[in-house]
């Protein structure tokens, strides 16, 4: 039997990965199939994921190279490495030069636990070996320094620009790191906005593979105008499987629609809580809201997570749960690497990473 390129990528299109949901050669993954008679090993395929999963590489390798030598008899080397990209965001708009994909974590509402959200995906995903930063975008309500228990100010090495605070890994800025604990933000709308493009753009990113920005709740002037301004590769939209939290999410759908931010999809927090006595199981806002939002508007659904007091008591403590060994961190873990591969998938950004032109007439000369 003559094994051939075609035959190699017809055996991996019978695997679909569970985070990509289609097959690795349909994804664009599979980047090359050497094959070679008399020497060891005799087939060869390399694969390259645009999205970190430690343990899944490990799984895709064993699974790929178990299959191929059934099938075909001879000896298989697959090797499966990570590139991140940066893709298209909205309008007209570009990547930052150190920053290849923003992910905005927004809700219609406040109290659904979207900040957690954020904090926790940002920590997973740096858990899986990408470089995260996270933007604490909530003006009036900036919860980052609790949740990292970060509460050191921003330096300036410039007096121009800010050095962000690194915590537990991560990249950090919020305006929780410059006022007082008990001092208000009382600002208007304008003064908000400007407020948060100073932190994102005069921030002195370094070389991040995606920045997680934790959306003010709501759907208002501010959020409107930062989906404008901010350059966004993805949206995550955070609910709570409760009617009346889900008619808010639908207005945080149709925002990033009308302004052309592709939304990664949806995660259904405080999804059931388990008795801590007895482990009944109750759905305690409904049941299967998120997964019946996300199917009805046709977005992927992430992610459940369940309703939990060491959620809440590790956030509050400054240890989020995806640094402990928890089995919530799992669930996290899964809903990061999903909204990773999802945005993977994306078109990418063509002008990522290419100098800005600068035209200047010099003095006495004409400009043609």
């Amino acid at each position: 039997m003559k094994v051939t390129k075609e035959m190699i990528e017809d055996i991996i299109k019978t695997q679909t990965d569970p985070f990509l949901e289609t097959d690795l050669v349909s994804a664009g993954c599979v980047k090359s199939v050497e094959i070679s008679e008399g020497s060891s090993p005799q087939i060869k395929v390399d694969i390259v994921l645009g999205f970190y999963a430690k343990a899944h590489s490990v799984e895709i390798k064993n699974t790929l190279e178990k299959l191929i030598a059934e099938k075909t008899g001879q000896t298989v080397e697959v090797s499966v490495s990570t590139k991140i990209v940066a893709h298209k965001v909205q309008g007209q708009l570009h990547a930052l030069p150190n920053v290849k994909n923003i992910i905005a974590v927004a809700s219609g509402k406040g109290g659904v636990g979207k900040s957690t959200t954020s904090v926790n995906l940002a920590l997973s995903l740096l858990n899986e070996g990408a470089k995260v930063g996270v933007l604490d975008a909530d003006i009036y309500g900036p919860s980052l320094p609790t949740m990292l228990n970060s509460h050191e100010k921003p330096k300036s090495l410039d007096g121009k620009s800010m050095e962000p605070v690194i915590s537990q890994g991560l990249q950090t800025n919020s305006i929780g790191y410059l006022i007082a604990d008990r001092d208000a933000a009382i600002w208007r709308a304008p003064m908000a906005v400007s407020a948060l493009a100073q932190m994102l753009k005069e921030t002195n990113w370094k070389e991040l593979d995606y920045l997680i920005v934790d959306m003010p709740p709501g759907t208002g002037d501010i959020q409107l105008t930062l989906a404008q301004q901010v350059p966004v590769a993805g949206s995550v939209i955070v609910t709570t499987p409760q009617d009346i939290a889900l008619l808010d999410a639908r207005k945080g759908i149709t925002m990033f629609e009308k302004v052309g931010i592709t939304i990664l999809g949806i995660v259904e927090n405080m999804s059931y809580h388990i008795c801590s006595n007895c482990g009944h199981e109750e759905a305690i806002f409904g049941s299967d809201g998120g997964k019946a939002l996300a199917e009805n508007e046709g977005h992927t659904l992430l992610g459940r997570m369940p309703l939990n007091k060491k959620i809440r008591e590790e956030a509050d403590s400054g240890k989020p749960t995806a640094t402990t060994s928890d089995p919530l961190a799992k669930l996290y873990q899964e809903i990061a690497i999903k909204t990773a591969a999802v945005l993977s998938l994306r078109e990418r950004d063509k002008m990522a990473g290419f100098p800005k032109v600068v035209v200047q007439q010099s003095q006495g000369s004409e400009l043609k």
